[in-house]
């Protein structure tokens, strides 16, 4: 899919976003399963989820999460309906 050199890139950046300078990394943990909850990206979802774990990131904690993910993917589509119908 990739050129080895793109690849290399790929993987220098991937790498560099885990070693945050300003977040930590349980903030870290809950941002990335946060977003890869958003995109529906299953295999980045379980890897945040292992991180979560190992930060001690609550069952709780995840629920709020879900739960946040879904009301913004819910309000997405709210606004995305509601320019549809101010178009009818």
């Amino acid at each position: 899919m990739l050129t080895d050199r793109q690849q290399e890139l790929y993987n220098a950046f991937s790498e560099s976003t885990h070693n945050n300078e300003y977040l930590d990394q349980k903030t870290a943990a809950i941002v990335g399963l946060s977003v890869a909850l958003a995109i529906n990206c299953s295999a980045c979802a379980e890897y945040y989820l292992q991180l979560a774990k190992k930060e001690n990131v609550s069952k709780d904690e995840i629920a709020e999460i879900t739960a946040k993910v879904m009301a913004v993917s819910a309000g997405q589509k709210r606004v995305q309906a509601q320019r549809v119908m101010d178009k009818y």
